[in-house]
């Protein structure tokens, strides 16, 4: 009998194959589950950790696809369905981004529905698509934003909006699916040390870790270890709850 936390359960994870996604993802082998790897672009990224996950004895395989279309939604829980050969178990949706940062007032249509499909019509398609082969018991865990709270940094008002639409979406599709015992939470990530900054100035960036109380930015496997306790069953009566990580940068 495998006695780990996912031993023989199926996930997908969405934006899985670098940084906090992946750490997600390795997570989540080294508990036993087996594991979609979804990505849009990153697909050498994408298959170096697959083939982690093989070496962890569990099922892997890397799915390509653009969650923030129907079409690529449904080709990644069919994909899914049929790689695992059974239903799905864990859906983690961390796929997503700022694409570019704009003030409002110069900001086009075109980028702020882009922000808003990429960020949070995404999580809306993926629930439709992966709700109906999810049994009882199963969870969702969407990555957030503390954007969610503040509104983001400069230029960054869709990305914020997005986010905390986010998280209103996560309470209400907790509130729905409670009763046949899918769990949905959030996390919200404050400032962490991913490629998600690696157009930030180095010195602005050391300046506002400074002004974490903890004195430091966070890292992808702190991240990871929350996500994976949320979609665990030691969860089990969490449902509908944002998780701030953020080092006590903000408290809500």
């Amino acid at each position: 009998m495998d006695c780990r936390r996912f031993g023989g359960k199926n996930a997908i994870v969405t934006g899985g194959g670098r940084d906090i996604g992946k750490a997600i993802v390795l997570r989540l082998g080294a508990e036993g589950a087996n594991v979609a790897v979804n990505y849009n672009s990153s697909a050498d990224a994408a298959e170096k950790v697959v083939s982690e996950l093989r070496a962890m004895g569990v099922k892997a395989f890397g799915v390509q696809a653009d969650v923030s279309t129907v079409d690529g939604v449904e080709k990644l829980v069919k994909e899914s369905l049929a790689g695992f050969g059974s239903g799905i178990d864990v859906l983690v949706h961390n796929a997503g981004g700022l694409i570019d940062r704009v003030k409002v007032m110069d900001m086009p249509d075109s980028l702020w529905d882009a922000v808003m499909q990429l960020n949070l019509k995404s999580a809306f398609l993926l629930a439709k698509s992966v709700k109906p082969n999810m049994s009882p018991g199963g969870a969702i865990v969407h990555v957030g934003s503390a954007a969610a709270r503040s509104g983001g940094g400069l230029g960054a008002a869709a990305y914020g909006a997005s986010k905390g639409g986010l998280l209103t979406f996560t309470r209400g599709l907790a509130k729905e699916l409670a009763r046949e015992n899918i769990r949905v939470n959030v996390v919200e990530p404050g400032l962490i040390d991913t490629r998600f900054h690696e157009k930030t100035d180095p010195e602005v960036l050391a300046s506002l870790a400074k002004g974490i109380p903890l004195g430091r930015m966070g890292t992808s496997d702190e991240v990871a270890s929350v996500v994976v306790f949320l979609a665990s069953d030691d969860a089990s009566y969490i449902t509908g709850e944002a998780v701030q990580i953020n080092g006590g940068l903000a408290f809500v």
